[in-house]
């Protein structure tokens, strides 16, 4: 295995190839399924790239496409091999939202907007660990932990001094104003961000609450755009039970234009480090 084979990114590119044959060969995900005596749902989750592929997989897939070309075959196995593999997230056990992570380790930009609280990877490990613990209450101090030590290894992109993930986050001024944990935890998380904000990739905005409605009102949403143009670009939104992952361009489209909006009521970075600075104020003492 290459070391900076990503598994996630293998599933959604080979998904991807596994697609365009399907389309060259005119044939629906239905009429697939029925070749293979499998679900529709199972061919669908394997070309948007929510489920592992195994290489025999894509042996009966060539074998209902046609594909008679030896080297395309053999490309297409050796993704399926390394889709299986174990990325570094694996190593913490069983993490729900796995998929995100691996988008993100591979992205090359993140836009997120948050309405609640500090984008996770502008978390401080405090704050991180008290937001944890409150937004699950039934979890116990090893399971934080866990989750904690997971969101500390995703910040490394941040810092990565060969290609730093390029960020942007829109952050509600509810984020402020919401203590989580302590005064002093909620001190430093502020003057971290405030510190983060000076990086040059990474740019941060306050939504004031004078800025009234606005079109994050919906909620968080990420938008993640990758380096390779055969990746999509991918909209995250967070559930309780389940995530969801928008790839088609009309999502990709209206969530992009959201996101304009929001930075366009926000704050300037300037200004913004201004107000974060005075809100850190408030919890001195």
């Amino acid at each position: 295995m290459v070391a900076n084979v990503n598994p996630t990114v293998r599933r959604r590119r080979l998904g991807s190839e596994l697609r365009k044959l399907r389309e060259q060969k005119g044939m629906t995900a239905e009429e697939v399924a029925a070749r293979l005596l499998v679900s529709q749902s199972k061919i669908s989750r394997l070309e948007n790239g929510r489920r592992s592929i195994s290489q025999r997989d894509v042996r009966d897939l060539c074998g209902v496409y046609g594909v008679e070309d030896v080297r395309i075959v053999d490309s297409l196995m050796q993704m399926a091999k390394e889709s299986r593999q174990q990325g570094w997230w694996h190593a913490f056990g069983d993490i729900p939202y796995s998929v995100y992570i691996g988008l993100e380790t591979e992205a090359a930009s993140l836009r997120v907007f948050e309405p609640q609280v500090v984008p996770g990877l502008l978390q401080t490990p405090e704050y991180a660990a008290a937001m944890i613990a409150g937004n699950l209450p039934e979890a116990t101090p090893e399971q934080v932990d866990k989750r904690v030590n997971v969101r500390m290894r995703r910040q490394e992109r941040i810092t990565d001094p060969d290609g730093p993930l390029r960020m942007w986050a829109v952050i509600d001024e509810a984020a402020l104003c919401r203590k989580v944990g302590d005064h002093q935890i909620m001190r430093e998380q502020l003057t971290h961000l405030v510190e983060l904000s000076h990086l040059p990739h990474v740019t941060v905005q306050v939504l004031p609450f004078e800025a009234g409605a606005h079109p994050g009102l919906s909620g968080q949403f990420a938008v993640l755009e990758f380096t390779d143009a055969t990746d999509a670009t991918v909209v995250y939104l967070e559930g309780v039970n389940s995530d969801l992952y928008l790839e088609k361009d009309t999502d990709v489209q209206a969530y992009s234009v959201m996101y304009e909006h929001l930075r366009a009521q926000a704050l300037s970075a300037e200004q913004t480090r201004q107000f974060i600075t005075e809100a850190a104020e408030r919890y001195t003492g």
